[in-house]
């Protein structure tokens, strides 16, 4: 099997269901951007994480791809995206990561400057991709229904990112440095 089709050199995607779309349509804008935070996930787990840490960044990755086909997928796409939903449980997945990870954290009074160490960062990078991806998808639901969990499952996932950030760096004991104001 070819890699490439040449059914895009007209500017336009096909969709899990079969309509076509331009490449810039809102619809790629939001799972393009899902597919983009996969891929940051993907550069954080080169890193040597706990075990615990990087199950989760795992099962992340995978709900990622569920959501990026459940954006996909037009009306007749829907009934092959059906069983990709996202699900309450996996949003309380994140919440309680995000719990366990500030257990025994500073508390933090101030602004961070995204850093620490390579895996801190990396988690800020995708905190951010996360947050366009938030944006593309709020905006692509102002034209076409998307599901509300996973709309709820992305906003959480930044708050992950930050959490896990904080979480890796104090584990490393590697500063975070303050936002100096100035």
């Amino acid at each position: 099997m070819k890699i490439y089709t040449k059914t895009g050199d007209d500017g336009t995607t096909g969709l899990v269901g079969g309509n076509r779309v331009k490449k810039f349509d809102l619809r790629l804008e939001a799972y393009g951007t899902i597919d983009e935070l996969n891929a940051s996930i993907g550069v954080l787990r080169t890193e040597k994480l706990a075990e615990n840490i990087d199950k989760i960044l795992y099962n992340i990755q995978n709900k990622l791809f569920n959501i990026g086909s459940v954006l996909a997928s037009d009306e007749k796409g829907k009934e092959f995206t059906i069983n990709l939903l996202i699900k309450n449980e996996n949003i309380k997945e994140l919440e309680d990561a995000i719990d366990e990870y500030q257990k025994d954290l500073p508390v933090l009074n101030h602004f961070i400057l995204p850093g620490g160490n390579f895996a801190a960062a990396q988690c800020h990078v995708a905190r951010t991709i996360c947050r366009r991806a938030e944006r593309r998808i709020l905006e692509f639901s102002e034209q076409s229904e998307v599901q509300n969990e996973i709309i709820k499952y992305v906003n959480r996932l930044s708050d992950y990112f930050f959490a896990l950030s904080r979480r890796i760096a104090f584990d490393n004991r590697v500063d975070q440095p303050a936002w100096g104001k100035d």
